[in-house]
């Protein structure tokens, strides 16, 4: 019997490379292996689920079972992945070995944990799957107050979303502006002054320390001084790609998992793709560079070589109280914002020296500009020169 090729993850990156290969070759054995339900949904639409009250059932479309028919694969769920033996070609499940002819890792990020004190930490929701969205909504269920720990992307999209499902929204979070590690403050700006106008309330420039019960409430201490009472409480103060089991194995690791161009780990015949992968450097979490490592890596497992690439990658962030769309400079590009717009509507350019666009931020009217801009953009990952090609894992 055949060895499978063998996917650790059945979120978007894992689903959708099931499927590229499945277009590509209808037959080769594909195992996926999922730690929840296997339920096929869009991550993206978790922060948009009280503005079109979906519960959980009402964002997945399609059971593990029925992926399993589209996809003429076998899938197990609710399974462990316990260790990697990347020298025999398998992994664990438990005391049950599972031999692949090639293993792909596409686990994801994990929430991080905000140690808090007082007895209410446990009430603490990150939403980062479809499970955890389910846990979220049904202890929304009767509840008005939510308070939310990160002002950054997703912490922005949920205070968005809860204000349209209609909870009263807090805001907490340490800088001094919103999405700092995107924005210049003036498009910053522009978003809070949508999301104050929605009628979200912000607390900016200081954390959480303490989070207590009083009866069926929460009461959230500041560490300014300031006490916040609440319902519910959201965390959303980043994700971290899931790199332990990886580095167990010996792979080498980075921020995440490290692959070259054509999602190779380490080891022979294990490659890491979406946001536990870290492609030449450059670790995003986001749809698109998602979607280029899967059209790549489908093609470089059945037997054509793939370098991945990144053109421009803009990020649309999902607060129609201000519309948003991003695409930041790399971390490393020297240069300066030039700002222009005022009230709702900012255009901020990112320029090098040479006067070239390196990134941007648009609000409200100038997301209109976005299509013009995108072509003067500089690839995030380039194309390889043709006659270069990295010689296959053996």
């Amino acid at each position: 019997m055949t060895a499978p090729i063998v996917i650790i993850g059945t979120g978007l990156a894992g689903y959708n490379l099931a499927r590229e290969l499945r277009k590509l070759d209808g037959d080769i054995p594909l195992l996926l292996i999922t730690r929840d339900d296997g339920r096929s949904y869009s991550k993206p639409m978790l922060s948009t689920g009280f503005a079109m009250n979906k519960d959980a059932e009402s964002l997945g479309m399609a059971s593990a079972g029925a992926m399993a028919a589209q996809l003429k694969a076998e899938i197990r769920t609710h399974t462990e992945v316990t260790r990697l033996e990347p020298a025999a070609q398998r992994i664990w499940l438990g005391n049950e070995p599972v031999v692949y002819r090639d293993l792909v890792i596409a686990w994801g990020a994990q929430t991080l944990r905000v140690p808090l004190a007082g007895d209410a930490a446990d009430a603490v929701h990150p939403i980062n799957d479809l499970l955890d969205y389910g846990h979220f909504r049904a202890a929304a269920q009767g509840r008005k107050r939510v308070l939310i720990m990160g002002a950054g992307l997703i912490g922005c999209e949920f205070a968005n979303d809860l204000r349209l499902g209609g909870y009263e929204v807090d805001v907490v979070a340490p800088a001094e502006q919103l999405m700092p590690g995107l924005l210049p403050p003036q498009p910053a700006a522009a978003v809070r002054q949508g999301l104050e106008a929605l009628g979200a309330r912000f607390h900016l420039g200081t954390v959480v320390e303490r989070l207590d019960r009083h009866g069926d409430a929460l009461s959230a201490q500041l560490a300014d001084g300031r006490r916040l009472d609440c319902d519910l409480v959201v965390s959303a103060v980043g994700l971290r790609p899931r790199t332990e089991l990886a580095a167990q194995a010996g792979l080498a690791v980075a921020r995440g998992i490290a692959v070259d161009r054509q999602l190779r780990t380490s080891a022979p015949h294990v490659y890491a793709l979406g946001d536990c992968a870290e492609v030449d450097g450059l670790n995003l979490l986001y749809v698109m560079p998602l979607m280029s490592g899967v059209r790549a890596l489908a093609r470089t497992l059945l037997g054509t070589p793939t370098e991945v690439s990144y053109g421009p990658m803009p990020v649309t962030v999902k607060t129609p109280a201000c519309p948003l769309v991003v695409s930041p400079p790399a971390a490393d590009a020297a240069g300066r914002w030039v700002v222009e717009g005022q009230g709702a509507d900012i255009k901020a350019l990112y320029l090098g020296a040479d006067g070239k666009l390196l990134g941007y931020a648009l609000t409200g009217a100038a997301v209109q500009d976005k299509l013009a801009l995108n072509r003067q953009l500089p690839p995030v990952l380039a194309e390889l020169p043709q006659t270069l090609t990295l010689k296959p894992s053996s």
